[in-house]
């Protein structure tokens, strides 16, 4: 498997967990989802955009995919670092590998795709 391939994967299955456990994803970004509402919009959110763009990214072995995932995760490292002067978040471990994962597998992505031009 390689980079691009292991980025759409692990997009996919962030996904495919806001899906199926909206409430463990949820409290893992401390986020609230307390109502119904919350947790459909978790996995719709979450769950289901990731899920859907990872699996397509798989399957489709186009690089303009690859790049979109590769944008996206990019996108969420690039808002994280952002917010930590604007907002200035609680940071945990966590937060810490969020970002590092964030801006790894989107770079990895971009780097896949470049490779399949």
């Amino acid at each position: 498997m390689d980079a691009g391939h292991l980025s759409s994967l692990a997009l996919m299955l962030s996904g495919a967990a806001g899906i199926a456990i909206p409430g463990r994803v949820s409290d893992a970004l401390d986020l609230t989802a307390g109502t119904a509402r919350g947790v459909a919009e978790t996995r719709a959110g979450l769950g289901g955009t990731y899920a859907a763009l990872g699996a397509f990214a798989l399957l489709s072995e186009s690089a303009g995919a690859q790049r979109a995932v590769g944008a996206t995760w990019l996108g969420a490292g690039v808002v994280r670092i952002a917010s930590l002067r604007i907002d200035r978040p609680r940071t945990d471990g966590a937060y810490w590998a969020y970002l590092v994962a964030e801006l790894g597998l989107g770079t990895a992505a971009l780097v896949a795709a470049r490779k399949r031009l």
